[in-house]
């Protein structure tokens, strides 16, 4: 029976991990880390459900003796459950541990890491005792409580690190709201100071950009829709920049090419919606000097990009649109090749993205 658990286990962190690398699209996302935490809580709590008042015998159970149980298949599944979550949850840290660790540093760090998981083995053994020893639970009050306590702790980590929620929205909006195609994105450096420019059709357009694109991105949008209720959360932990016009409120404006030189210096991706608004009409609205300014206070690679389908979409302005009109739609992100900071003005960037969009709004 041990060798059995074990194997439903072991073949449901495979799983997890398999599924993980295929839904995280070929890049490092944490958004898959509370989705892991909430599926380990969930299957623990069923295991405690389907466990408890299990028959038990006189002798010990075969395996053979167990499978002809109906219950047994049910705690099966959920030890299945608990290891396919257990994948989601710890591939992404892993991978996280890796790409955000300097190179002369990783090897320190992976190895202080699991002298940390050596160290929560101990303590989980000594408080498994407790709980069944002093506190007299049973095994799948255990679980029970395991489960609980799970939700407490990734709380407070949650908190601590918001990044984790909002990628998580973001995944859930690119995987459920959207089927999002990538054409063309490896011109996208891996490393290095870019900016990013793009039509803007949506409220979400930075959501679905920044979901797609593997590396981190700063976005700068306008201070309105940069401070709408539940988005201003993922755009504030995001690090997105609000911009205001000059005539609208001149500090801010000052503030966010400040704060845009500052990310570029550091090597960071900032992406920007040379149009100043949202499309009314789903046609691309003249753009505006600001990436000019950009680039004559930090000269770096201009790269343009071109949202597809969003149009008539919940989120977009279309006076036509209705609530499920083009929900789960296909959409495409397009990127053109990279541009000389000095070759990019905003009409040749504007007859570029043009091309880039085609006639689909």
């Amino acid at each position: 029976m041990v060798t059995l658990i074990l194997t439903v286990f072991s073949v449901g962190i495979a799983s997890g991990s398999m599924l993980c690398e295929r839904l995280s699209g070929g890049k490092v996302e944490v958004g898959l880390v509370p989705f892991g935490s909430l599926g380990l809580t969930v299957f623990g709590v069923l295991l405690w459900w389907h466990s408890g008042g299990f028959a038990a015998g006189l002798e010990p159970h075969n395996w053979l003796a167990v499978l002809a149980e109906p219950q047994a298949w049910w705690v099966l599944a959920d030890i299945f459950g608990i290891g396919l979550f257990g994948g989601f949850y710890i591939v992404p840290l892993y991978a996280l541990i890796q790409a955000r660790t300097a190179e002369n540093e990783r090897a320190r760090v992976i190895a202080a890491n699991n002298i940390l998981n050596a160290l929560f083995m101990v303590i989980s053994a000594i408080a498994s005792i407790l709980f069944l020893s002093l506190a007299k639970l049973s095994i799948p009050q255990l679980f029970l409580a395991v489960s609980l306590m799970n939700i407490a702790v990734n709380s407070y980590i949650f908190k601590l690190v918001p990044e984790f929620s909002m990628r998580f929205l973001i995944w859930l909006l690119t995987h459920f709201m959207y089927r999002v195609e990538q054409r063309n994105l490896q011109v996208i450096p891996d490393e290095g100071a870019a900016v990013l420019v793009c039509n803007h059709v949506s409220f979400v357009d930075a959501l679905l950009i920044g979901g797609t694109i593997r590396r981190p991105v700063r976005f700068v949008m306008y201070y309105k829709i940069y401070n709408l209720p539940v988005l201003n959360f993922i755009f504030r932990t995001a690090g997105t920049v609000p911009i205001a016009g000059r005539s609208e409120d001149l500090l801010i404006y000052d503030a966010a090419f400040k704060k845009i030189a500052e990310y570029l210096r550091n090597g960071e991706l900032v992406c920007i919606f040379p149009e100043g608004k949202l499309t009314t009409d789903g046609e691309l609205n003249e753009f505006k000097s600001g990436i000019e300014r950009i680039l004559d206070e930090t000269p770096v690679p201009v790269i343009p990009l071109a949202l597809q389908g969003l149009w008539g979409s919940f989120f977009s302005r279309d006076p036509h649109k209705g609530f499920f009109k083009r929900l789960w739609s296909r959409i495409t992100l397009v990127a053109g090749q990279p541009l000389a900071p000095e070759l990019a003005k905003c009409d040749a960037l504007q007859v570029q993205v043009g091309a880039l969009r085609g006639s689909q709004r």
